[in-house]
Protein backbone atom coordinates (compact mmCIF):
# COMPACT_ATOMS: atom_id res chain seq x y z
CA UNK A 1 0.00 0.00 0.00
CA UNK A 2 1.21 3.62 -0.99
CA UNK A 3 1.82 5.98 1.95
CA UNK A 4 -1.21 8.16 0.14
CA UNK A 5 -3.41 5.10 0.14
CA UNK A 6 -2.24 4.79 3.59
CA UNK A 7 -2.75 8.40 4.76
CA UNK A 8 -6.44 8.44 2.90
CA UNK A 9 -7.29 4.96 5.07
CA UNK A 10 -6.22 6.84 8.23
CA UNK A 11 -8.68 9.44 7.66
CA UNK A 12 -11.53 7.18 6.28
CA UNK A 13 -11.20 5.37 9.69
CA UNK A 14 -11.43 8.43 12.21
CA UNK A 15 -14.45 9.15 9.84
CA UNK A 16 -15.53 5.63 11.29
CA UNK A 17 -14.36 6.20 14.88
CA UNK A 18 -15.48 9.27 15.36
CA UNK A 19 -18.87 8.17 14.04
CA UNK A 20 -19.28 5.08 16.35
CA UNK A 21 -18.37 6.87 19.53
CA UNK A 22 -20.60 9.76 18.82
CA UNK A 23 -23.54 7.08 18.28
CA UNK A 24 -22.02 5.38 21.61
CA UNK A 25 -21.84 8.58 23.60
CA UNK A 26 -25.62 10.12 22.33
CA UNK A 27 -26.73 6.33 23.24
CA UNK A 28 -26.05 6.60 26.60
CA UNK A 29 -27.01 10.30 27.34
CA UNK A 30 -30.31 8.44 25.85
CA UNK A 31 -30.40 5.64 27.49
CA UNK A 32 -28.47 4.54 31.16
CA UNK A 33 -27.90 8.36 32.11
CA UNK A 34 -31.53 8.80 31.09
CA UNK A 35 -30.60 12.78 30.23
CA UNK A 36 -33.65 13.20 27.98
CA UNK A 37 -35.89 12.81 31.53
CA UNK A 38 -33.37 14.35 34.18
CA UNK A 39 -33.11 17.06 31.85
CA UNK A 40 -29.00 18.09 33.41
CA UNK A 41 -26.64 16.03 35.08
CA UNK A 42 -24.07 18.67 36.59
CA UNK A 43 -20.22 17.36 36.30
CA UNK A 44 -18.11 20.30 36.73
CA UNK A 45 -18.44 24.26 37.92
CA UNK A 46 -18.18 24.72 33.88
CA UNK A 47 -19.58 22.10 32.42
CA UNK A 48 -23.23 19.91 32.00
CA UNK A 49 -24.85 17.59 30.47
CA UNK A 50 -28.32 19.38 29.09
CA UNK A 51 -30.64 17.60 26.83
CA UNK A 52 -31.59 19.45 23.72
CA UNK A 53 -33.23 18.52 20.78
CA UNK A 54 -31.50 20.40 17.75
CA UNK A 55 -33.44 20.61 14.52
CA UNK A 56 -31.33 22.96 12.56
CA UNK A 57 -27.70 22.44 11.83
CA UNK A 58 -24.56 24.87 13.67
CA UNK A 59 -26.63 27.31 16.15
CA UNK A 60 -29.88 26.00 15.33
CA UNK A 61 -29.79 27.65 11.88
CA UNK A 62 -31.81 26.25 9.06
CA UNK A 63 -34.34 24.07 11.65
CA UNK A 64 -35.98 22.33 10.05
CA UNK A 65 -39.74 22.10 11.26
CA UNK A 66 -41.67 19.89 8.75
CA UNK A 67 -40.98 16.40 7.14
CA UNK A 68 -40.33 17.89 4.04
CA UNK A 69 -37.65 20.47 5.60
CA UNK A 70 -36.34 17.34 7.21
CA UNK A 71 -35.29 15.55 4.37
CA UNK A 72 -34.14 18.56 2.32
CA UNK A 73 -31.40 19.22 5.44
CA UNK A 74 -30.15 15.73 5.54
CA UNK A 75 -29.89 16.27 1.84
CA UNK A 76 -28.09 19.14 2.14
CA UNK A 77 -26.19 17.79 4.46
CA UNK A 78 -25.60 14.59 2.88
CA UNK A 79 -24.01 16.42 0.01
CA UNK A 80 -21.98 18.41 1.45
CA UNK A 81 -20.67 15.01 3.31
CA UNK A 82 -20.04 13.83 0.07
CA UNK A 83 -18.34 16.73 -0.86
CA UNK A 84 -15.67 16.32 2.22
CA UNK A 85 -15.11 12.09 1.53
CA UNK A 86 -14.63 13.67 -2.40
CA UNK A 87 -11.90 15.51 -0.98
CA UNK A 88 -10.61 13.54 1.41
CA UNK A 89 -10.05 10.75 -1.16
CA UNK A 90 -7.79 13.66 -3.07
CA UNK A 91 -5.97 14.68 -0.19
CA UNK A 92 -1.71 13.75 -0.43
CA UNK A 93 -1.09 14.31 3.73
CA UNK A 94 -1.76 12.10 6.58
CA UNK A 95 -2.84 15.75 8.89
CA UNK A 96 -5.30 16.37 6.27
CA UNK A 97 -6.71 13.43 5.29
CA UNK A 98 -7.42 12.47 8.98
CA UNK A 99 -8.84 16.41 9.80
CA UNK A 100 -11.22 15.37 6.74
CA UNK A 101 -12.14 12.43 8.62
CA UNK A 102 -12.98 14.28 11.72
CA UNK A 103 -15.08 16.69 9.99
CA UNK A 104 -17.01 13.67 8.00
CA UNK A 105 -17.63 11.71 10.69
CA UNK A 106 -18.84 14.18 12.91
CA UNK A 107 -21.43 15.29 9.94
CA UNK A 108 -22.39 11.37 9.50
CA UNK A 109 -23.21 11.37 13.17
CA UNK A 110 -25.42 14.17 12.73
CA UNK A 111 -26.70 13.48 9.77
CA UNK A 112 -27.65 9.70 11.05
CA UNK A 113 -29.25 11.64 13.98
CA UNK A 114 -31.66 13.52 11.72
CA UNK A 115 -32.49 10.11 10.09
CA UNK A 116 -33.14 8.48 12.76
CA UNK A 117 -34.76 10.39 15.40
CA UNK A 118 -35.74 13.87 13.64
CA UNK A 119 -33.36 15.88 15.34
CA UNK A 120 -30.01 15.84 16.40
CA UNK A 121 -28.44 14.75 20.66
CA UNK A 122 -26.74 17.17 21.44
CA UNK A 123 -25.83 17.13 25.38
CA UNK A 124 -22.91 19.16 26.22
CA UNK A 125 -23.14 22.33 28.09
CA UNK A 126 -19.67 24.67 28.69
CA UNK A 127 -20.38 27.46 30.84
CA UNK A 128 -18.45 30.10 32.98
CA UNK A 129 -22.01 31.19 35.34
CA UNK A 130 -24.72 32.41 32.59
CA UNK A 131 -21.89 32.98 30.06
CA UNK A 132 -21.81 30.36 27.11
CA UNK A 133 -19.52 30.67 24.71
CA UNK A 134 -20.75 27.69 21.95
CA UNK A 135 -24.07 26.44 22.25
CA UNK A 136 -24.80 23.36 23.50
CA UNK A 137 -23.10 20.78 20.77
CA UNK A 138 -21.81 16.65 20.46
CA UNK A 139 -19.47 14.99 19.66
CA UNK A 140 -19.63 15.19 16.20
CA UNK A 141 -20.09 18.85 16.45
CA UNK A 142 -16.47 19.10 18.61
CA UNK A 143 -15.15 16.90 15.59
CA UNK A 144 -16.21 18.80 13.24
CA UNK A 145 -15.34 21.92 14.64
CA UNK A 146 -11.49 20.22 15.51
CA UNK A 147 -11.41 19.43 11.68
CA UNK A 148 -12.06 22.25 10.19
CA UNK A 149 -9.55 24.14 12.67
CA UNK A 150 -6.75 21.52 11.87
CA UNK A 151 -7.51 22.58 8.35
CA UNK A 152 -7.69 26.03 8.43
CA UNK A 153 -4.51 26.14 10.36
CA UNK A 154 -2.54 23.94 7.72
CA UNK A 155 -4.01 26.41 4.69
CA UNK A 156 -2.54 29.07 6.67
CA UNK A 157 0.91 27.94 7.56
CA UNK A 158 1.25 26.08 4.15
CA UNK A 159 0.73 29.30 2.46
CA UNK A 160 2.95 31.59 4.34
CA UNK A 161 5.60 28.64 3.90
CA UNK A 162 5.15 28.78 0.28
CA UNK A 163 5.49 32.37 0.19
CA UNK A 164 9.04 32.43 2.26
CA UNK A 165 10.16 29.72 -0.48
CA UNK A 166 10.36 32.29 -3.30
CA UNK A 167 10.22 31.52 -6.67
CA UNK A 168 9.06 28.21 -7.92
CA UNK A 169 9.91 28.30 -11.07
CA UNK A 170 13.36 26.85 -11.93
CA UNK A 171 13.90 29.54 -14.98
CA UNK A 172 12.91 32.46 -12.42
CA UNK A 173 14.90 31.05 -9.49
CA UNK A 174 18.34 31.08 -11.89
CA UNK A 175 19.90 34.85 -11.60
CA UNK A 176 22.58 34.60 -13.84
CA UNK A 177 26.13 35.93 -11.93
CA UNK A 178 28.39 38.65 -13.12
CA UNK A 179 31.67 38.25 -15.11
Amino acid sequence: MSPIAGHRLAGLGTAGLVWLADQLVKRAMIGPLRLPEVGVIDLLPVFDLRWAMNFGVSFSLLSATSAESRWLLVGLTGLIASGVLVWLLRERTWSDCVALGLVLGGALGNIHDRVTRGFVVDYADLHFGEVRPFQIFNLADAAISIGVLIILARSFLSRDKRADDGPHDAAAAHVPSES
